[in-house]
């Protein structure tokens, strides 16, 4: 008995088994997908078929405001768009409140270090720890999701100072608060803060933060901002290509902590692919599958439509059934079993692996399996034949 309590303990710590049981729910895909100006032509003014299709493959929309507000008739599932601390050049805000920018030393406009060119960005920093920043940020916010969203998608939301000058080098701002140069501590503290009021603001609202997973998750700030949202979003999912193996710093056994401390407080989490090929698409749908807690999403914006089934992957329509059990150590690679089928995962930095499979099964493209390659970074769904 106590070898039996090692062992579980020693899965524990290593990341093989997530707290509380698997929920039923967990085989199937709940797609999300990101609407920017390239998918206007399918949303500007889309027949009545096409307007069903995407109400029968997406999840969720992540949307843009006021564009969207008259299309929550035929898609009510969208979350709008804020950046958290984005104020933009040509703005009224940027206009008014030039206070609101935080600033280096020598008084000189910082940004969010996102598409910098010849010494400028498309995003000024705004200044986090300003109640007065906050509270029109809010006061649009809840404008904003007024008209029918379920939800709100925020940007940006890293506990991680990310302020540069204009050519994305870091740079630490003056805090206006103290007169000097804002602390780490600070930073994470201030945007704590701004998530708890944004929450207490959107009372019902589903609030997706999109963050980091390579966090300190025993940081208080942290914890604080954790707490305040429904959602966490990964933007590169499983193919992060700062992902390494191991447990430290950004390690595939880190990702997988803290996908499980987020499920233990019962959050969601929605694991974007920016796959270039197959491979990674299904490495990423098999980990959120592998992972899933029964409230998770996955979405990609390869594969993922928009104008139906010729630009859909069939397979982000794989139905396992529910799962049989969390995920566990098998053969050297991560496995989780279904009704209907199995996943199986080679974490990151693995060596390659060939498997021989426990039953007859197919492939994602039909095809009969009785073992599988895997290499590292790559993962196998699998159907029951």
């Amino acid at each position: 008995m106590r070898s039996i309590a090692r062992a579980v303990l020693l899965a524990l710590l290593l990341g093989l088994v997530p707290p509380g049981r698997a929920e039923p729910g967990t085989g199937h895909v709940r797609f999300f997908r990101l609407v920017d100006s390239r998918f206007d032509s399918f949303t500007a003014s889309p027949p009545v078929d096409q307007q069903e299709w995407m109400r029968a493959h997406y999840w969720r929309m992540l949307a843009f405001v006021p564009y969207f507000d008259s299309r929550l008739a035929w898609f009510p599932e969208a979350w709008a768009f804020k950046d958290l601390y984005a104020v933009y050049p040509d703005s009224a805000m940027a206009t008014e409140h030039p206070d609101w920018i935080l600033r280096d030393g020598s008084g000189r406009a910082l940004y969010i270090p996102y598409k910098c060119g010849g010494g400028r960005c498309p995003q000024y920093a705004g200044d986090v720890g300003s109640p007065a920043f906050r509270a029109q940020w809010i006061a649009e916010a809840v404008a904003g999701v007024a008209p029918g969203y379920p939800g709100i998608f925020v940007s940006d939301v890293t506990p991680l100072m990310r302020v540069s000058d204009g050519n994305k080098r870091p740079v630490r701002p003056i805090d206006p608060r103290t007169g000097g140069p804002m602390t780490q501590a600070d930073w994470g503290r201030y945007v704590a803060e701004f998530c708890e009021q944004m929450r207490a603001a959107l009372p019902g609202k589903e609030i997706v933060h999109d963050t980091l997973w390579y966090v300190d998750d025993a940081d208080p700030s942290v914890q604080r901002e954790i707490a305040s949202a429904d959602f966490l979003y990964f933007q590169r999912g499983f193919n992060d290509p700062r992902m390494r193996r191991g447990r430290g710093g950004f390690g595939f056994g880190r990702f997988l902590a803290h996908v499980d401390r987020l499920h233990g407080i019962g959050k969601g989490v929605v694991y974007e692919s920016k796959a270039r090929t197959t491979a990674q698409l299904e490495f990423n749908l098999a980990g959120y599958l592998l992972l899933d807690a029964g409230g998770d999403g996955v979405g990609s914006d390869r594969g993922g439509g928009p104008a139906g089934p010729a630009r859909w992957w069939s397979a982000y329509d794989v139905a396992l059934g529910d799962a049989l059990g969390p995920r566990s150590a098998w053969r050297g690679v991560l496995r989780r079993d279904f009704a209907n089928g199995m996943v199986l995962v080679n974490g990151v930095g693995a060596s390659a692996t060939t498997l021989a499979l426990p039953g007859s099964f197919v492939d994602l493209r039909g095809r009969p399996r009785t073992a599988v390659t895997l290499a590292g970074a790559r993962g196998a769904v699998l159907r029951k034949q």
